[in-house]
């Protein structure tokens, strides 16, 4: 049965939604597209064209249809408010009610990204021995791989959330970035428990090593049940403060496997009970948590495999269905892809909107706040070179795929489809071919590539170094030039406060890049009128 969850006390995936974001913007565009306030028709319209869209990206059914009740009684007989339009009062409406379902807190006042998730990892407190946390789930899961994910997560990146600064200078709650706050560097037991698949143990030790993390095993003629006690019993004694445990797994939902994690339970009480479940069996991913839970009391689950081509079903209705919480997500198959579940972002994400918040974490992540003072430097000054530019698309490239990065910034989701993406990518890498046939010297001086004498020849060479044609090359060099001269007028307008702040001209535009302080280091050398001209 449908259990509505409660709201929490607290408020990687890139491509996973973009079905069910394109199918509900779609429906909400074409039921408000002439509408200048919402009516009992265009509701009508709206909802069944979105409750088309759940269904086809794998949403329960029950979970479909609450969420469209929800949202029908949150804007029936509602006034449009001042200055916003009846589709984005709408989407308002299914924001909040997308919230309410998967374990959130609607905002009051809209905003999108808290810095901590809505539910957190149980963490031991001193003097009370390890935390014990139980990995559940069937075979094919990737339940042994979630459980190195989850290792790597809480020795290195876990936030600290009690330790971290809660208000600012005036009283008031001051947001930070994940990446930017103490985090509790947990040192973690891995426990490998599944005596029955094939290599699940030696799989675990290569994680384990591969993460640094120590790995506890008896060998597969132990008895599971026997090697948790075991476990427990080491990592109190050595200092551990949280032992995960990798159970063993069936192809289906069994008694012995019911029984087992029953027997584990008595023997260790742990903390935690985790179901690792596979986002890509779509809502049969809701009804095994349900499952689960009903059998042995689950404190939450892992959704795994988000970067598939799931469709976006299993992570709405997870929740819904089971009243257990998604804790963390696998945003990919790398150790490093695991990040924890933030309900809020999620919603954003469904609806098109972005996510902003887990953008700027990413970055802040990949740059230190003096390189990023650096490059913000050589951006006012239009000093931008082209190992600076090599930086940038390989920072794009360690935060995921350019799709996904795109895909997160407010307003472009529905703009671009995959050919635009792809076509991106293509010139992208033709851009870092000729980067790198160039001279250390030309990297550091884009002038010689365009104002030089030897220009010309210059680009002959490092097109036919890197496979292109000259005219990639000189198209390269004018799309440099305009990038480099636009992202130069951003940082001078926001250093100055905005367009028209602290601006003699009034908020004019600058003249193209330094082209005004070239002029007049020209009038102090007499011209040079001899010279040759480069290319631009």
């Amino acid at each position: 049965p449908l259990r509505r969850p409660t709201r929490s006390r607290s408020s990687s995936l890139h491509m996973m939604f973009d079905r069910l974001a394109s199918g509900l913007s779609t429906a909400v565009s074409e039921a408000f597209s002439s509408r200048t306030k919402i009516s009992e028709a265009g509701i009508k319209t709206a909802l069944r064209d979105v409750r088309r869209s759940l269904l086809d990206a794998d949403v329960n059914v029950e979970v479909a249809d609450a969420l469209i009740e929800g949202v029908r009684k949150r804007v029936v007989g509602t006034k449009t408010l001042d200055g916003v339009r009846p589709d984005q009062q709408f989407v308002k409406a299914m924001y909040d009610e997308l919230l309410d379902l998967m374990g959130g807190t609607p905002s009051e006042t809209g905003s999108v990204g808290s810095a901590a998730p809505a539910e957190t990892l149980a963490y031991a407190e001193e003097g009370k021995g390890p935390a014990v946390v139980l990995l559940a789930g069937l075979q094919g899961a990737g339940k042994t791989t979630a459980a190195g994910k989850l290792a790597l997560y809480l020795k290195e990146r876990e936030v600290d959330y009690a330790g971290a600064p809660k208000e600012g200078e005036e009283g008031e709650a001051t947001p930070q970035l994940a990446s930017r706050m103490p985090t509790r560097k947990r040192k973690v037991l891995l426990v490998a428990a599944d005596v029955y698949r094939p290599a699940a143990i030696s799989q675990l030790q290569i994680l384990g090593e591969r993460i640094g993390v120590d790995v506890f095993d008896m060998g597969t003629d132990a008895d599971p049940v026997e090697i948790v006690q075991t476990a427990k019993a080491k990592a109190q004694e050595e200092g551990y403060d949280t032992v995960l445990v990798d159970t063993a797994g069936r192809q289906v939902i069994d008694d012995d496997l019911m029984g087992e994690l029953k027997r584990m339970q008595r023997a260790v009480t742990p903390d935690e009970t985790l179901l690792v479940v596979d986002a890509m069996t779509g809502q049969e991913a809701a009804t095994l948590t349900a499952a689960f839970d009903a059998a042995v009391g689950l404190t939450g689950a892992v959704l795994t495999k988000l970067d598939g081509d799931s469709r976006g079903g299993a992570a709405v209705s997870v929740r819904a269905v089971s009243g257990r919480p998604i804790k963390f997500v696998g945003t990919g198959e790398n150790v490093e892809d695991l990040e924890p579940f933030y309900p809020d972002r999620m919603a954003s994400r469904i609806l098109g909107m972005g996510d902003v918040v887990s953008l700027v974490e990413k970055a802040a992540g990949e740059v230190s706040d003096a390189d990023a003072a650096q490059m913000t430097e050589k951006m006012r000054d239009a000093t931008f070179d082209f190992e600076d530019f090599l930086k940038q698309t390989r920072l794009v490239s360690k935060m995921g795929s350019f799709a996904g990065v795109a895909k997160m910034i407010p307003g472009v989701s529905g703009m671009i489809d995959q050919s635009q993406i792809s076509d991106v990518e293509k010139r992208l890498k033709k851009s870092e071919a000729m980067i790198n046939s160039m001279t250390k010297k030309e990297r550091r001086n884009p002038d010689l590539l365009i104002k030089d004498r030897m220009a010309r020849e210059r680009l002959r060479r490092i097109a036919s170094g890197s496979g292109n044609e000259f005219g990639d090359a000189t198209n390269f060099m004018s799309e440099f030039q305009k990038m480099r001269t636009m992202m130069s007028r951003m940082q001078k307008q926001m250093d100055s406060g905005g367009p028209g702040e602290g601006d003699p001209n009034g908020g004019a535009p600058p003249e193209m890049g330094n082209r005004r302080e070239r002029r007049m280091k020209k009038k102090k050398k007499g011209g040079n009128r001899g010279a040759a001209r480069g290319f631009g």
